[in-house]
C-alpha cells in the first residue's frame, strides 16, 4: 500500500539544514507503526502538479504557513483534489494545513483565530473513538502545535474526535467520507518544535511564549500514538 503526501510547506530555510523535510518527518512517524507502508511525494509548495485521484492508495497533506483563504495558487487546486479524492472514496489525513484545507474544501470554515497563536504542548480531551483507533481509547493526547488559524465550523456529517477550549476542533472525523485530520502536529519531535518555535522568536512570537512553549515539551507526549492511529486509519479504509 502506498501512502501519497502531498507536500504543501517547507522547513524555515534558517533551520533548514539541521532538519528532514516534512515528508520524511511522516515517514518516520507512520513508519514506526507500519514499516511495510511505501510512500510517494507529490510538493505542490515547490510547483509539482497533483496526481491523478485514480489509483491512488491514501492521501496526506502536511502543514504549511499559508492559510486556506492565501493566494497562493496550488490552494484552490488541492481543494478540489480534496473534493475528487473523498467522491471516490480514497483515504484522506490533513496534519495542521492540511486539517484545515480539508475541513474548508469539504464544506467547513477555517479563519485566522483571534485566540493567537497556539505553539508548545497541547492537550485535547478525546471526544470518540472510533473503530479504526484499533487500541484502547485514552481520555486525551498531548501533541505539539505551531498554528494561528482554526477549523471554526465543521462540514456537512463530520464529527469532532478531540478538543480543547483553545481548539475545539481539534480533530475531526468526516463521517461517511473516508477522512480524519488533526490540528496538531504529530511529526515534529520536541528538537524540531523547539527550533521552529525558537526561529519564530520575535517573528511574531514573544520570548515569553517561546520560553513556555519549549518547557511544556518536557512533558509526554503522544506523537507515537497518533502515528499508530494514521497508519491504522489508512489501512482500515484502503
Amino acid at each position: 500500500m502506498k501512502l501519497t503526501i502531498i507536500e504543501t510547506g517547507l522547513v524555515p530555510e534558517m533551520i533548514r539544514q539541521d532538519f528532514e523535510d516534512y515528508p520524511a518527518m511522516f515517514r518516520r512517524l507512520i513508519g514506526a507503526a507500519d514499516p511495510d507502508l511505501q510512500y510517494e511525494t507529490v510538493s505542490v509548495i515547490t510547483g509539482e502538479e497533483l496526481p491523478e485521484v485514480a489509483g491512488l492508495d491514501a492521501v496526506l497533506i502536511t502543514g504549511s504557513p499559508a492559510g486556506v483563504y492565501d493566494s497562493d495558487p496550488w490552494i484552490a487546486p488541492l481543494m478540489q483534489f480534496i473534493r475528487e479524492a473523498a467522491g471516490a472514496g480514497v483515504p484522506q489525513v490533513g496534519i495542521c494545513f492540511g486539517h484545515q484545507v480539508m475541513a474548508e474544501a469539504l464544506g467547513g470554515k477555517v479563519i485566522k483565530s483571534p485566540k493567537g497563536w497556539g505553539i508548545g504542548r497541547h492537550t485535547y480531551e478525546m471526544k470518540a473513538c472510533p473503530d479504526w483507533i484499533g487500541e484502547a481509547c485514552p481520555a486525551s493526547i498531548s501533541v505539539p502545535v505551531s498554528h494561528q488559524d482554526q477549523v471554526v465550523a465543521l462540514p456537512p456529517g463530520a464529527s469532532v474526535l478531540a478538543a480543547s477550549e483553545f481548539t475545539p476542533y481539534a480533530a475531526i472525523d468526516y463521517g461517511a467520507l473516508p477522512a480524519m485530520s488533526f490540528q496538531c502536529h504529530p511529526e515534529f519531535n520536541p528538537q524540531y518544535s523547539a527550533a521552529l518555535y525558537a526561529a519564530r522568536k520575535g517573528r511574531p512570537l514573544t520570548d515569553e511564549a517561546v520560553k513556555a512553549a519549549i518547557s511544556s515539551l518536557e512533558q509526554p507526549l503522544d506523537n507515537q500514538r497518533l502515528g499508530r492511529w494514521i497508519a491504522a486509519f489508512v489501512r482500515s479504509k484502503a
